[in-house]
């Protein structure tokens, strides 16, 4: 009757009851979570000949709709046997929600709180039959995302419909303005328990949604690495009096290495080879450098290492060099494998955050910066995380070089540049775009389907040129251009530029103490009507919680 009333098979039920039969006769054995109306009004009617069935009304999390802001946020669920052997969280209990990913996972004891108890005075058949005390449980902390929602929903709508990432940085702070992961996920499938289909159907998906491409995707970066190569080169003394004549190609120590432009560029200095992406000035440049030289900038610059950012899960990346290689693979390094680093290709493999932070730094003139989504002040006294985000590290540039290079980036968007086609009238943005192959051009030509090895595009810029305000990066997996991806950018940058520009009465007034219970209310796209809270234009982590439909349960006895 139960397995009928539930909508359950009858042997998994009584499959169910014999394994907890040997807990507490008080515990409760659940047998199926969010219940429908239906199910629900089936339990009220067999309350007399059904005693021992019983409901419990529990809270969930409800999370922006659509996917909004998912890999960010991330989300809840029970702990698992594994994390109860971590550290992190020794002090919790099987059956305890807890957060599994994004600012979720990152600041789990801070939005946690304390739970509540209750002793209960129950019958020989486990049934409360009477209350001698309470403890009143302590909500978690309310946490003040860094994220600006004009941004946010511009780089949402940018990435739309595309694999890869996009994010914004405030150089200055370090504060992530918004930061896409796509394909996303809705959060909410998770707030219960995500059904063993919806769980195979995202972690087989190839697409990977479950994966925050902004921290965890490691990809070769393309012509977007010849910045980090001009830093270098510029620092060397080699790049300020290097001049290539490019003819579509060259030929380094046997092999012939092509440029993207097969007529080639013609006379080719260093500013040229940036804003027209020359692939023989970077392959000349890089066979005067060195892996080795070429490792310790980028290194210098972030490359190949966490980035710091209070998200979960991020990834070192990779940044090739001879120790490097004969480390992990124990073979020597060729030198014909350093022509290929110097145009973004080869070993190399960073990911959009480190790319993001490091041309933040070269923007900057060399003072590089944390990356963190959580506003510091919000941290409790003397948390550790929070000190962090103000460390800053100083990167030696010389002026003159960075005058070039930047002056150089600035001349991209530009009808001679790589991205004419991203270039918004009024805006002074410098950047620079970047084709990486996911496998060569003639194993590419082999394949029927060869849509699905198109190269990955890249654009990393800033505004304004000189002393920015904002960084973008973006990657567009399969976009084939990093013209594409700079499109995908400037939308963002141009939502900035546009918000700077607004009259006060069209912003969301900020309170002169600092603080509001709300703030102002926005509707998110795709919200189906529900308003999501907003504070002075940032995201406030203050998620609500959603009654669920109640959970069926029965005491361990029953039959």
């Amino acid at each position: 009757l139960i397995a009928q009333g539930l909508h359950l098979d009858a042997n998994e039920v009584r499959a169910r009851i014999r394994h907890f039969a040997a807990m507490p006769q008080y515990q409760p054995i659940f047998l199926k979570e969010d219940i429908t109306p239906d199910e629900l009004q089936f339990i009220e009617a067999h309350r007399n000949e059904l005693p021992e069935l019983d409901t419990i009304m529990a809270h969930r999390r409800l999370y922006p709709r659509n996917g909004f802001m998912a890999h960010l946020i991330g989300y809840v669920g029970e702990v698992s046997e594994d994390m109860l052997n971590q550290p992190q969280f020794e002090l919790y209990n099987a059956g305890d929600v807890v957060g599994i990913s994004g600012v979720e996972r990152q600041y789990n004891t801070l939005l946690m709180g304390q739970n509540g108890s209750r002793q209960a005075l129950v019958d020989s058949h486990g049934r409360e039959v009477g209350r001698l005390g309470e403890t009143e449980a302590v909500p978690g902390k309310q946490l003040r995302l860094t994220v600006d929602i004009d941004l946010q929903i511009a780089a949402e709508e940018a990435l739309a419909g595309k694999n890869g990432a996009v994010i914004a940085m405030d150089p200055h702070t370090g504060e992530i303005l918004a930061m896409v992961s796509g394909p996303t996920f809705d959060p909410n499938d998770f707030a219960v328990h995500v059904s063993r289909d919806q769980w195979n159907k995202l972690v087989t998906d190839p697409d990977k949604p479950l994966l925050n491409k902004a921290i965890q995707a490691q990809l070769a970066p393309g012509s977007t690495f010849k910045i980090i190569m001009s830093v270098a080169g510029w620092q060397e003394n080699i790049a300020q009096t290097l001049h290539v004549n490019c003819t579509g190609g060259a030929e380094f120590y046997g092999r012939r290495f092509g440029c993207w432009v097969k007529g080639g560029h013609g006379a080719v200095d260093l500013e040229k080879a940036i804003y027209q992406s020359c692939d023989v000035f970077f392959y000349t440049l890089a066979e005067k450098l060195g892996i080795d030289r070429i490792a310790k900038y980028a290194t210098d610059l972030g490359l190949g290492q966490k980035t710091g950012i209070d998200l979960p899960n991020e990834v070192n990346g990779v940044m090739p060099s001879e120790a490097w290689k004969i480390r992990n693979f124990k073979q020597k390094w060729f030198a014909g494998e350093t022509i290929s680093v110097g145009i973004g290709q080869g070993a190399i493999a960073i990911t959009p955050v480190q790319l993001l932070r490091a041309i933040s730094a070269i923007s900057m003139g060399g003072r590089m910066v944390v990356p963190h989504v959580i506003n510091p002040t919000d941290m409790p006294p003397g948390y550790v995380e929070a000190q962090h985000f103000t460390e800053v590290k100083n990167v030696p540039i010389d002026s003159n070089g960075w005058n070039v290079i930047t002056d150089a980036m600035s001349r991209v968007l530009l009808p001679e540049g790589t991205a004419p086609s991203a270039h918004i009238q009024g805006i002074d943005i410098a950047g620079k775009t970047g084709s990486a192959q996911i496998v060569s051009l003639a194993t590419r030509a082999r394949f029927k389907n060869a849509e699905d090895l198109a190269q990955n595009g890249w654009f990393v810029g800033f505004t304004p040129r000189r002393n920015p305000d904002i960084v973008v990066c973006v990657l567009f997996q399969g976009g084939e251009h990093g013209r594409l991806a700079a499109r995908l950018a400037t939308q963002v940058i141009k939502a900035y530029v546009d918000k700077q520009h607004r009259t006060p009465q069209k912003m969301v007034e900020k309170p002169k103490n600092g603080t509001v219970d709300i703030g102002g209310l926005w509707t998110v796209p795709g919200s189906n009507g529900d308003k999501e809270k907003l504070e002075g234009g940032r995201f406030v982590l203050d998620l609500p919680k959603k009654p669920l439909a109640p959970r069926a349960v029965a005491a361990p006895g029953m039959n």
